[in-house]
């Protein structure tokens, strides 16, 4: 026998966020990853909170990011997914869901994935799960999809996150002087996202020429490309593997300007509010994934290595005071 097709909620319930017996108390939010995902749903993370003040929220994601989740202000408790496809843990999330008696799962991951999530609860009591209709999701970007699943569960945009938490001292770190945040890396399996190390040392130069220093963050696995930049840019501070995603936002308050590929750190320092350029190749779609904040812009090539490095001057120029 199959799982019975949800049934509606009536929006006067949605639009009151209420649940049978009264409003919501115990909350989940699905996001799995990766990094800049998680990042572009701050402002969707701040709506649950702002219409759930009182409610237990959980934040389901994958392990890599569930220390970042405890970081953040607008959940009370992370688990973990593995993404294992054993039986055995997809019996481990059923036994946690249905033993956290949840009120109502805003999955903002909505994939196959976590849509057989909503049917492992089944038989028994479900909490609300809103879906949202495919057509005010289509043409949108990413943060206003995640906003537009939550509208679907009666949770309205709550406006601009409040990220002052994301901040750490960098005192020791950060340059004394002007500098620009470069991001030379992206996943190690997606190398078509990377602009060459060689441009981004020949940017990091004309910064040097411009009395900017050219800072390189990221991760342990950006460290060939970091390499390759400081054996052409020896004038670049090198600062990859050695900062965490609260000092990270720090540096982008402080910093002129951020340059860098579709990878999440990029952002991180748009959400922060510092300048940002992002340079995209074939495989980013600028209405969906363009970077979110008060000041940013994109370059885009199908091939980045054909993208000019005069180009990206002119456009930081253009964004920032460089």
């Amino acid at each position: 026998m199959s799982p019975p097709a949800p049934v509606p909620e009536t929006a006067a319930a949605a639009a009151a966020g209420t649940v049978a017996g009264g409003t919501a108390r115990r909350v989940l939010v699905i996001r799995l990853g990766a990094l800049g995902d998680l990042i572009q749903c701050f402002d969707a993370f701040h709506a649950v909170r702002a219409r759930h003040p009182g409610a237990e929220i959980a934040l389901l994601t994958k392990p890599a990011f569930a220390g970042f989740g405890r970081t953040m202000p607008w959940f009370d408790r992370v688990w973990e997914d593995g993404r294992s496809r054993s039986p055995a843990h997809y019996w481990h999330i059923r036994s946690l869901l249905r033993g956290a008696r949840l009120d109502v799962v805003y999955d903002l991951q909505a994939k196959p994935r976590t849509r057989l999530y909503r049917r492992l609860l089944w038989p028994g009591p479900a909490p609300r799960w809103p879906v949202a209709d495919p057509a005010a999701l289509a043409g949108r970007h990413n943060r206003d999809r995640y906003l537009a699943v939550l509208a679907a569960g009666g949770v309205p945009d709550a406006g601009a996150a409040d990220l002052s938490w994301l901040a750490a001292p960098v005192d020791g770190v950060a340059p004394a002087g002007p500098f620009v945040l470069l991001v030379p890396g992206c996943s190690p399996h997606l190398p078509h996202k990377r602009w060459p190390p060689a441009s981004y040392a020949a940017l990091g130069r004309a910064l040097l020429e411009a009395g900017t220093v050219p800072v390189l963050v990221g991760t342990a696995a950006d460290r060939d490309a970091a390499d390759r930049i400081l054996a052409d840019c020896p004038g670049a501070l090198d600062l990859v593997g050695r900062t965490s995603l609260a000092q990270l936002g720090s540096l982008a308050r402080r910093a002129r300007a951020t340059v860098g590929n579709d990878t999440g750190p990029v952002f991180l320092t748009a959400a922060a509010g510092c300048p940002t350029l992002m340079l995209m190749s074939h495989h980013t779609d600028p209405v969906r994934s363009a970077p979110w904040g008060p000041r940013t812009a994109w370059l885009k090539r199908d091939d980045l290595s054909a993208l000019p490095v005069a180009e990206v001057v002119a456009a930081l120029a253009g964004l920032a005071r460089v």
